[in-house]
């Protein structure tokens, strides 16, 4: 049966994968849509309404998109989506990870590279980071994000919890934050070799504007970033010894050890090792310190 949102086939042409699709995010848009009320989004309550839910203009002004281009969403027309207007739609229907996902799936678009990330660092790895301690561990993507850490490894670096999220990377803390960069005893080759592996890593993302964006804050931020980013260097993860200046304990030395979670994505399990007895001793003092504040 056709109605009025659902545009009719051609006489004589089949549905094809692609019509189905388009006919199923048009459904789901409309569901998410009708399950909401003004209050919701933050809209005056006019009060009854003939239909449930949100009006389509309404999603459109929210989401910065065209009436008419959302319109059409709704009525499974054949029309390009950007991943940016997914996400704007996304949040302006206040939909959870799992119908995002789904969003992005019906609309023939890949899922951002932060969500699917996120999705990797399973409640299982967040046991195994807290089992972990006292050895500092943390799950990195290849932007350097810190998706995940134990509570040893707040104790070497400082607290990130206190950060907001798009500080949570290992190279910007490097790079911009004085009380974590000094800790790192041969810090000029690890930022050397950090920026290397990110721009190796850039490769195969260099029209993502997530990792622009990075690139782009660090350069203002720093002048030694945009120095070692210029020289086009490259280079792989690697298991390293690690020597780090505790404010209280003093010389700490670590194995730091890769375990890959989905090296395809550069999705990377790291944990420090002591390297030596009197780190291995050194470490079972973290269960009684507190993190410092990162500045």
């Amino acid at each position: 049966m056709t109605t009025a949102a659902t545009p009719r086939v051609p006489a004589g042409r089949a549905l094809t994968a692609d019509d189905v699709r388009r006919r199923e995010l048009a459904a789901f848009l409309r569901s998410r849509r009708e399950r909401l009320s003004p209050g919701d989004v933050g809209l005056p309550d006019a009060g009854r309404r003939r239909t449930p839910g949100l009006r389509r203009e309404e999603v459109a002004l929210l989401a910065g998109v065209g009436v008419t281009w959302y319109t059409w969403l709704e009525q499974a027309r054949d029309i390009h989506c950007s991943e940016q207007v997914l996400a704007a739609i996304a949040r302006t229907l206040l939909l959870d990870a799992h119908e995002r996902s789904h969003l992005y799936t019906l609309a023939g678009a890949p899922q951002p590279a932060q969500d699917a990330d996120a999705e990797a660092v399973t409640p299982e790895i967040r046991a195994i980071l807290a089992k972990l301690d006292p050895f500092p561990a943390f799950v990195s993507n290849a932007r350097y994000d810190l998706l995940a850490y134990n509570r040893a490894y707040t104790v070497v670096i400082g607290d990130l919890d206190l950060l907001p999220v798009e500080e949570r990377n290992s190279l910007w803390l490097m790079f911009t934050k004085e009380t974590t960069s000094r800790c790192f005893v041969d810090r000029d080759d690890s930022r050397a070799r950090m920026v290397a592996q990110l721009r190796a890593a850039m490769a195969e993302h260099v029209a993502d504007p997530v990792w622009k964006c990075l690139v782009k804050r660090l350069q203002k931020a720093s002048p030694a970033f945009t120095e070692l980013w210029e020289r086009h260097d490259v280079a792989q993860p690697e298991n390293a010894r690690k020597r780090i200046l505790h404010r209280e304990l003093g010389l700490l030395q670590f194995t730091h050890t890769h375990g890959w979670l989905a090296a395809r994505a550069g999705l990377r399990f790291v944990t420090y090792v002591p390297a030596d007895e009197a780190t291995a001793e050194a470490v079972e003092q973290f269960r009684q310190m507190e993190p410092a504040p990162i500045l």
